[in-house]
């Protein structure tokens, strides 16, 4: 009897298993393009984001922008106390504030992609051992069926 089934793997699974799960980080690195140039402004970038992007920077902030609301709530001038408010404080202090959220996103979204690359893996290796078991099963009717052919054949 002919092999019932041969099992021939994909070919995703290998590289797959040799790139691991996406990153953030891998992302950041495509953005800006893979030479000189794109790599300096891809690091540069990461290390401004991670220099501000911290809750002590957004407390620097703050209190460099309250420095001067003494002198723009002392002027009365509604349009100045509003420009400073929005101007000064809201975008100063708030940019840390946002990139800080926006890294612990990114974290989650490692941590997602992780456990889905996880599963895939269990997955992967389950079916892997459903084809073992198939293949088991496949040789035992194999037998069965020869056994058979000889009673028939001596019958």
């Amino acid at each position: 009897m002919p092999d019932v089934f041969e099992y021939i793997p994909h070919p995703h699974i290998t590289a797959r298993e040799a790139a691991g799960p996406p990153k953030v980080a891998a992302a950041v690195k495509a953005v800006h393009g893979p030479g000189p140039i794109g790599r300096f402004n891809a690091r540069f970038g990461f290390r401004i984001t991670v220099l501000v992007g911290t809750m002590w920077t957004a407390y620097l902030f703050t209190l460099l922008a309250l420095v001067s609301a003494p002198s723009a709530f002392a002027s009365g001038d509604r349009l100045i106390i509003v420009a400073w408010i929005a101007q000064t404080f809201l975008q100063l202090v708030l940019l840390p504030i946002i990139i800080v959220g926006q890294n612990v996103q990114a974290a989650a979204a490692d941590s997602r992609s992780q456990a889905t690359y996880d599963d895939a893996s269990a997955v992967l290796a389950e079916a892997k051992q459903i084809q073992v078991h198939l293949q088991v099963q496949d040789d035992a009717i194999k037998e069965i069926l020869a056994e058979v052919q000889a009673l028939r054949a001596a019958g």
